[in-house]
């Protein structure tokens, strides 16, 4: 049995080093949280990690979790400030603390506990793309939009400057990697730096176990990206491996965990990602929006691959 590694397409920076434990025999906990680790260091991708965009003040908020499908043991973080690798702490709840999701200054007093070496997570590039958007007229449609106008009226009512409730769209995204090792132990990893303009201590599906992301070596693994509010109100991640586990396909599984959220009243609406593996080691993802992909590598592959994920339109979203 070989190793395989899927991701998000923006996990493609961290695949080639997932995969490469597995070769070495490593475990598929450690080959998802290597490869969240780069895309978390990454500052081209400002919706992870450092270089992530900020929250409504521009304070750089991480949220992360991992689960591993040998004993369903999880472990997760949100909220956290100053901190990089958000990823390695959640693993550190996971194994050292009897509990599951840590936040906000507990999560960053752990995080020194730990002797995790501090960050400034906010870099002037992502300081100018937030501003910068900040400046420019809401156009974007659905419930980007929506979400502007509720923004506009926090930031009017609880901002030093009004001016900064001016945008165009809400830019939202997570890395997600799911790894099947040698051994037919699943494993994922998830993290995100949430959606830009956010409310301070917001957290969405990413650090919620059974919502962004689930496996159990039984039937299979998911993780999501996009609107975390609505994966956390369907349980999105849990319901694919479950529909796996009552014996759909796994196509099958994410149509009807995609089909499940049009049922939201939700006049925040936005798009919705899904990457999946099976018991068996079959990869597959779905979103809401057209010619969007996801990435794969095997053990036997030379490079990774970047694969289109199934479309499942939900009404009212792009």
């Amino acid at each position: 049995m070989n190793g395989i590694v899927i991701a998000s397409a923006n996990g493609a920076i961290g695949l080639e080093a997932a995969v490469d434990i597995l070769r070495h025999g490593g475990s598929a906990l450690d080959a998802v949280i290597a490869g969240a680790r780069l895309v978390e260091a990454n500052p081209e991708d400002h919706t992870v990690g450092y270089s992530g965009l900020p929250n409504l003040f521009g304070e750089v908020e991480l949220d992360a979790s991992v689960m591993d499908g040998r004993g369903l043991r999880a472990g997760s973080v949100g909220a956290l400030k100053g901190y990089q690798d958000a990823a390695d702490l959640a693993r550190h709840v996971m194994d050292e603390l009897p509990h599951v999701l840590i936040a906000g200054e507990g999560a960053k007093r752990l995080a020194a506990e730990i002797g995790m070496e501090p960050r400034d997570l906010l870099t002037p590039e992502a300081k100018a793309i937030w501003q910068e958007r900040l400046d420019q007229p809401a156009t974007a449609p659905n419930g980007h939009q929506t979400y502007l106008r509720k923004v506009r009226e926090i930031v009017r009512e609880a901002a030093t400057d009004p001016e900064a409730a001016r945008g165009e769209e809400i830019p939202h995204g997570t890395v997600n990697f799911i790894a099947r090792d040698r051994t037919g132990d699943i494993a994922c990893a998830v993290s995100t730096s949430g959606w830009a303009w956010k409310y301070p201590g917001r957290m969405g599906d990413s650090p919620v176990i059974g919502a962004g992301n689930y496996a159990d070596n039984r039937w299979g693994a998911a993780a999501c990206t996009g609107r975390g509010e609505m994966a956390q109100r369907c349980c999105t991640a849990h319901s694919v491996v479950t529909f796996m586990r009552f014996g759909m396909s796994l196509d099958e599984a994410l149509t009807t965990a995609m089909t499940d959220l049009a049922h939201l009243d939700d006049p925040y609406k936005s798009e919705m990602n899904i990457v999946a593996l099976d018991k068996e080691g079959n990869p597959g993802a779905a979103s809401s929006s057209k010619d969007k992909t996801y990435v794969v590598m095997t053990e036997e592959m030379p490079a990774p691959e970047e694969r289109p994920r199934l479309h499942v339109p939900i009404p009212g979203v792009g």
